[in-house]
C-alpha cells in the first residue's frame, strides 16, 4: 500500500467518524492500551528509500522490517545504536515504523541514547489524511520545534508514520560480555561505580544472582 492509498483510507475513516488502529508487523500488539477500530495495515509500505553510510543516515518506509535494515547496516559496518527489540515469531515481524511508534529501546540506551535521540525526520499522515513532513536528514536541524521526535512512543495517536530518517552509528571494533556472581545490591553499587569511570560500558543486567556486563568500543579499551 502506498502513501496515497493510506491517505485515502484515513480520509474515509475521518469522514465516517471511524477509528483506525495503525499496524505494521503486529509484533507489538501486546503493548499499549486496548486496540480500537479497524486495522490500518502499513506493513506493505516498505523499502529503504535512501542510505548514505558516509553521512550516517538511513531513510526507509514505515513497513520496512527491522531485520532488513539491520542487515543492510551491518554489511557496511553500521548499526541502529538504540538496539530496538524484536518481538514476534523469529523476530522478523518488527518494522521501522513500529519501532519508532512504540519508542522501545534496547540495553544500549543508557549509553548511546533512545529511539527519540536518533529520529531525524518523518513523513506522516495526520488524522485527516493530510501528508506532513517534519525534520530532515541531518543532525543540525534548526527549523524549530522538533515534531518528528514526538512520534517516538506516540503509538500512532499523532498520525501514521509513512517514512522515517534515522541516524546510524558504526559498529564497535571490539565487544565482549562478562559475568559476575553477586547480589542485586552489590550489582547496583558496582554498576554505579563503573559508570563514573572511563569504561566502554554498553549494557548491564542482573538476573538470578549474576551481573552481566557488555563492553564495546576500541579493542584496547575493551581488553
Amino acid at each position: 500500500m502506498d502513501v496515497a492509498a493510506l491517505a485515502d483510507r484515513i480520509r474515509r475513516a475521518h469522514a465516517a467518524g471511524e477509528a483506525l488502529c495503525v499496524r505494521g508487523g503486529g509484533s507489538k500488539d501486546f503493548y499499549g492500551g486496548p486496540r480500537r477500530g479497524e486495522f490500518l495495515d502499513v506493513g506493505g509500505h516498505r523499502g529503504i528509500v535512501d542510505y548514505e553510510p558516509s553521512e550516517l543516515v538511513l531513510t526507509a518506509r514505515a513497513g520496512t522490517p527491522l531485520a532488513e535494515i539491520e542487515a543492510t547496516l551491518a554489511a557496511r559496518g553500521q548499526m541502529l545504536a538504540f538496539e530496538p527489540p524484536h518481538f514476534g515469531e523469529g523476530g522478523k515481524a518488527a518494522t521501522l515504523g513500529g519501532c519508532i511508534a512504540a519508542g522501545l529501546s534496547g540495553p544500549r540506551r543508557p549509553y548511546a541514547g533512545s529511539v527519540r535521540d536518533f529520529v531525524l525526520g518523518v513523513r506522516m499522515l495526520d488524522g485527516r489524511g493530510e501528508e506532513l513532513r517534519f525534520g530532515g536528514q541531518v543532525m543540525k536541524n534548526v527549523a524549530g520545534f522538533d515534531v518528528s521526535r514526538l512520534m517516538a512512543g506516540s503509538l500512532g495517536t499523532l498520525g501514521v508514520i509513512a517514512e522515517a530518517s534515522v541516524k546510524v552509528l558504526p559498529l564497535p571494533v571490539a565487544e565482549t560480555t562478562l559475568r559476575r556472581e553477586c547480589t542485586a545490591a552489590d550489582a547496583i553499587a558496582l554498576v554505579n561505580e563503573w559508570g563514573g569511570q572511563p569504561l566502554p560500558l554498553s549494557a548491564t543486567a542482573w538476573s538470578g544472582g549474576v551481573l552481566i556486563v557488555r563492553l564495546s568500543g576500541a579493542r584496547a579499551a575493551v581488553e
